[in-house]
């Protein structure tokens, strides 16, 4: 391939990325786990979801000590 189709096929991938970018929903949060206010809707989804029985022998472990302060 010569540099010119590298250079076209480049600048088509990125118009095609831009163009499904802006006329996607563009509600991509890439900032990781939220807490506080930003997370208030995932209590809502939450009680709205149907809780999965849990029998004894795989009870959660006791939170380990948290030495931040």
């Amino acid at each position: 391939m010569s540099n010119r189709s590298i250079i076209i096929m480049v600048l088509v991938l990125i118009a095609a990325t831009a163009y499904l970018l802006i006329k996607g929903d563009g509600d991509i949060d890439m900032g990781g786990e939220k807490h506080g206010a930003e997370a208030a809707h995932m209590e809502e989804a939450k009680k709205n979801a149907p809780a999965a029985p849990v029998a004894p022998a795989e009870a959660p472990a006791a939170p380990a000590a948290d030495t931040k302060k």
